[in-house]
Order: structure tokens, then sequence, then C-alpha cells
């Protein structure tokens, strides 16, 4: 059994050396090797002056390392089939649909949860609502961190105004694209976008119906901080909310539909902001109010799965003490320290964590879809939207105050110091015009572009090489008529044809796996011809050899001569069309995918990526959304034709080690 496992193995060793290097390489090697299993595993040193036989698979592997940039096009090319291929896998939370509107056209930046050091030690509060976070020291002085440029605005929130600096601030928060700031001595400040009126007011604002302005005590530093509960912004608005219940709401009625409703209320005792709703709490603190019917009236402690209470039954004589608003949904605090949740999860099953004995909560915060609360005990507990691991709260003890932002969440003890902080670092590659995480895109997108390279020639090589090697070795009318097909084929202009198809497929229903599976046919029955060509040149050339003379003499079959003799001496040449091949599939399936008839949003793949960023405004503001994808496609693909041609010269012995 074993010897004939050898012989298998030394019968598929040869077919690879005759069809890599050639006949003479081969019988010169395996001559070698009969010599030596004739002579014993040790064998005498050759004299000095005696000419060296080198194996001819070292002779490729030799010259293939002298070429030092064909070496690292290889690192680079395994890096990225491993990058594309093996670390999806190590993305569990990613999925090709996620979106994040708060989040959109973000540069690269890994700083969103760097607290500043003079801050930390020192920490009063801390609040976020999209990319930036604003912080306030017990001393009063503002600080903020991520993001602070607003789009292509040219406005950035980084830049606190001179005024803020110098002023003692009591009290900050953070909408999508402002700032607001209360002094200690009620002076109102506002920084960021003011398109919608979110800190000033100008003929304009007061002109657009759609608009509610900043109110006349709030702007003229009339309201006595000392009695201010909660000051929270939402997407573009801005509320205050004082202890005696009055409230102070002003912003984009068109973002919260329901903000007439809050306007001169005396009778709150909580507020914040959904992404489209602002959500109160009234004096009775039985039911969340939003002034429109029907909204947050069944309350549940798992969300996704089973239907929710009724509100009063739910409350059961309990009241509400805080209401905390993600995107889509609230949660009520309760009298008791228990927690409850109303509205809608974008996940699956969201459930209030189980506590300790004796163990209640005391605060609770929420992010965008997360939450983070604080017990009685100092734990800290987060649950709810897990995308950017917001969700897993880490081991903290101590803890006297917790502050979400939109995915970060951060834990302070009584002292003003960080004890932890957990969430979404930021963004290695930025983000898209939807708020998509670029590199994760880049990323499962890589993934279906090279594997639409790899199926597109590994149908090329079938077609292109069993036509070819017929139509060389047949000759005669089999030559002629195989080759005519191979130019009707080759005619068909792709680019065309694939817009023509895609506009009569527009009609039909197509789910996106079809349409890539479409693709990876198309282009494999658009592209043999051109290795049918290169195999019928090979074959015309190998079948005059000597062999296969001598092989046809002993009556060999033709099929036998075809596929044993001559195609494994003209594998080389396919091996290195196919890695220039692959490089052009994957070129052409970007270039489709770009103008539309590939792979289709949210799908990622290269060329839509690119196809996205193809306008004025993210060539020359959003670089990050073309440059890395672009960057990573030219390095694979010129990598990838790089070995090609070093391949091809160092299999053919006619080429010098110096070319």
């Amino acid at each position: 059994m074993e010897k004939k496992r050898e012989n298998v193995f030394r019968k598929v060793a040869r077919w690879l050396v005759r069809g890599l290097l050639g006949t003479q390489f081969e019988e010169k090697w395996f001559f070698r090797k009969d010599q030596e299993n004739q002579a014993g595993e040790q064998q005498d040193k050759a004299p000095d002056d005696s000419e060296l036989i080198v194996s001819p698979g070292r002779q490729v592997f030799n010259r293939f390392l002298e070429r030092k940039f064909a070496v690292f096009s290889v690192f680079v090319v395994l890096a990225m089939f491993a990058i594309v291929f093996i670390v999806p896998n190590f993305m569990p939370k990613y999925y090709d649909a996620f979106t994040e509107t708060t989040q959109k056209d973000l540069p690269p930046t890994l700083d969103f949860m760097n607290v500043p050091g003079e801050l930390n030690g020192h920490i009063k509060m801390i609040d976020s609502y999209s990319s930036f976070t604003v912080g306030l020291s017990d001393e009063g002085k503002v600080y903020v961190w991520g993001i602070g440029a607003i789009g292509a605005t040219g406005i950035n929130v980084k830049n606190i105004p001179e005024e803020v600096r110098n002023a003692k601030i009591a009290f900050v928060a953070a909408g999508q694209d402002h700032i607001i700031a209360i002094g200690e001595d009620g002076k109102f400040y506002g920084w960021g976008s003011n398109r919608f009126g979110q800190y000033a007011v100008d003929d304009v604002i007061l002109a657009n119906p759609n608009l509610e302005p900043v109110p006349d005590a709030v702007l003229n530093g009339e309201l006595d901080v000392n009695h201010i509960k909660r000051v929270t912004a939402g997407f573009q608005a801005t509320a205050i909310l004082m202890d005696d219940g009055t409230l102070y709401i002003w912003g984009n009625k068109q973002a919260y539909a329901n903000l007439d409703r809050f306007i001169g209320r005396t009778d709150i005792v909580d507020v914040d902001f959904t992404l489209n709703y602002v959500v109160g709490l009234n004096d009775k603190q039985t039911s969340v109010y939003t002034g429109t019917k029907g909204l947050y009236t069944s309350v549940r402690t798992k969300i996704g799965g089973g239907k929710g209470e009724k509100m009063s039954a739910f409350l059961d004589g309990r009241k509400i003490t805080e209401v905390r608003a993600a995107s889509t949904s609230v949660a009520i605090l309760l009298d008791d320290g228990s927690i409850a949740l109303t509205g809608d999860f974008q996940s699956d099953v969201v459930e209030v964590p189980d506590l300790e004995d004796g163990e209640h909560f005391v605060d609770i915060e929420a992010g965008t879809y997360h939450y983070t609360g604080l017990t009685n005990k100092g734990h800290v507990y987060s649950f709810g939207g897990d995308h950017y691991y917001q969700a897993e709260a880490p081991q903290v003890a101590g803890a006297a105050k917790v502050y979400a932002g939109a995915f970060q969440s951060y834990a302070v003890d009584a002292n003003g110091k960080l004890l932890n902080k957990w969430g979404l670092k930021g963004y290695l590659f930025g983000t898209d015009d939807r708020g998509a995480n670029i590199a994760e895109r880049v990323i499962a997108g890589g993934r279906i572009t090279m594997t639409v390279g790899a199926v597109a020639v590994i149908i090329e090589i079938i077609l292109g090489v069993s036509i070819g090697l017929a139509a060389g070795f047949a000759g005669g009318w089999v030559d002629m008529l195989l080759m005519r097909i191979a130019e009707v084929f080759s005619s068909i202009p792709l680019y065309p044809f694939m817009l023509i198809l895609n506009s009569l497929l527009s009609q039909v229903s197509m789910s996106t796996d079809q349409r890539l599976y479409m693709i990876m046919v198309i282009l494999g029955f658009l592209g043999w011809p051109g290795f049918a060509y290169i195999t019928r040149a090979q074959v015309l050339v190998a079948r005059e050899s000597e062999y296969v003379t001598a092989a046809q003499a002993m009556g060999v079959k033709s099929s036998r001569i075809a596929f044993k003799h001559i195609l494994p001496n003209i594998v080389s040449v396919i091996l290195v069309n196919m890695t220039l091949s692959f490089a052009a599939s994957m070129q052409t399936e970007t270039s489709l995918s770009f103008l539309g008839f590939g792979v289709n949003y949210p799908q990622p793949s290269w060329g839509n990526m690119l196809s996205r960023a193809s306008n004025a405004t993210a060539a020359i503001n959003f670089w990050w959304q073309w440059v890395f994808t672009s960057a990573i496609l030219i390095m694979t693909t010129v990598c990838i034709n790089t070995i090609g041609d070093t391949l091809r010269d160092v299999m053919d012995p006619k080429s010098s080690n110096d070319k």
C-alpha cells in the first residue's frame, strides 16, 4: 500500500514538473532521484569541480526570490486573501444593511472615547448625540472630543468660542450638529450649525413656520441656573427643563413633528428626544407623554418577545421618575428602582438585566440604541443595541455616575475620575454617505470582488483550455469551427453588452446572490476565448515535438496524448495567464458594479463602493470614501499582475537570470 501511494505521488510530481518546467527538467530531476533511491539515503559529496544538479523547483523558487517586488507582491496578495476571507469571521456584528444617520460622512479616526487628560479626574458631566462628545469639568471648563467637523459645511464644534472658554459653565448638551452651554450666571451659549435655529435667531428663522426659535428668556440669560433640572439636545432641537416643570424647547419642527405639543408646558417632570419625537413625563408621572395618540403606551421588560403590557397595569400604582430616549425606544425608571422599556428596538431580543437581591437602579442614560444604568451598589449595566459593543459593560466597581454617548458609555466615580469606557472607538477608514463603516465594507466587498474574479477565471480556464486543446490538436475543420466560435465571443463588447442586459433585467426581480452568480457566469463565458487562443498556439507548437511523435508512433490514443503529454507541458503558460486574468476579472467586476450592473447596495463590492463616492462632493470633501477602496484595489491588482509577470519569466528556461 505504501509503495502504491509513493508511485501515485511520484506520477503527480512528474506531471507537475513536466508541466511547469518542461520535459528536459523532468528527465534530469527524476533520473537523479532514481539514482538516489538505488544508492540509498546517503551519498558521497561530488567533487568540487563537478556540476551540481539543482532541482527545477528549486531553480524556479530561487529565481522568483531574486525578484524582491514579486516576493512582496505574494505577501500582499496572501494578506489580502486572509483579510477578506478570514477577518469577516471575526466581525460577528457586521451586516451589510447597517447604516446610521448620525454617523454619515465621518473621516477616519479612533478617538471617539479619548477623554482629555485635563478633564479626567474632574468630570462633572458628559453628553453626546452623534460623532462628537462634550464634557464639562467641575471647574466649569468645556472639552470636546471625537469628530467635530459637520459634514462639508466647514463648521467644527471643536472650535469652542473664546467667550465659552473664558466663562464658567454650569450645563452643556450636544445635539447632532450643535452644542449648547449655560454659564453659572445663566448666560446662554451655542456653537456649531445654526441652519435650523439651534442656538441663534434671525429674520429668516423667525419667518420659517417649521422652526421654533430660541425662547427670549433663554437668549437673554434670564434663567436661574440653580433651578435648571435638565438640559438635553436632539437631532436639531434643544430643551431646557426647570425644576418647577417649566419647559423651554426649540428647533426643527420637521425633525420633531410633536414639538409644538411641548411649547409653553409648565407641568413636565422629565424630557428627552428620540430620533423623531419629543418624549416627556408630566406631573402625574404615570405615562410617557408625546402629545400623539398611541405612542409609547405599552411597556415590557423584554423587547423582541411577546406583547407589551398596558402602561397603567404595569405601573400598578408606581410612579415614573425618569425617561431616557434612544433612537426608537424609551426606558423608564420607576420609583422602586426598576426599569422598563417602551417603543421598539432594532435588535432581535433586548432584556432589562436581572439584578442581585436588594439591588435597584438609581440612574439610567441612553445612547442611540443602547442604555447604561447605575445601581445602588455602584454596579453598571448596559443593554440594548450592541453593534459596536456599546452594550457590553465591563466589570465596574464604585461608580457614582454613568454617561451614555451615541455608541459609547462612561463610568465615573464620586471624584469625577473616569473608571472605564466602552463602545465605539471610531472608524479606521471613516464612514460613507449612509453612515456605514467603510473598513468593514472594504473587507466584505473584497471577498465578493475576489470571489467573482476567481470563479470567472475558473470558468474561463475550463472552457478556454478545453476548446483550445481540442482545436490545436485536432486541427482541420474542428480547429476552424472552434476558432470561429471563439472569434464570435471575443467580438462581443463586454460593457455595452452588460449595460443592455442590465436594462433588460431591470424589469426582472432578482436577488443579490442571483445577480452575483450571473456576473460570474457572464464574465467566464465572455472571457474564455483568450485562454483558447493561448492554449491552441501552445498545442500547435507542442504537437510537433519529438515526444508527441513518439507517442503517436506507439499507438497512444489522441486524447491521452493531448491530456497526459501536451497539456502538462503548457500548464505553465496557463498558470501565468490565469493570474493575469484573475486581476482583469476583478477589475471588470469593479467596473460593472461602478456602472450599476454588478453588486447593488447594501451588499458591498469595491466597485459599488467607488460608485457611491463618484461625485464632486465626495471627491473634494470626503476623500476617504474613495481613497482607501481604490488604493486597496490598485495594490491588489498590481501585485497579482506582478506575480503573473514574474512567473512567466522564471518558468521560461530561455529567460536570463537578469531579466
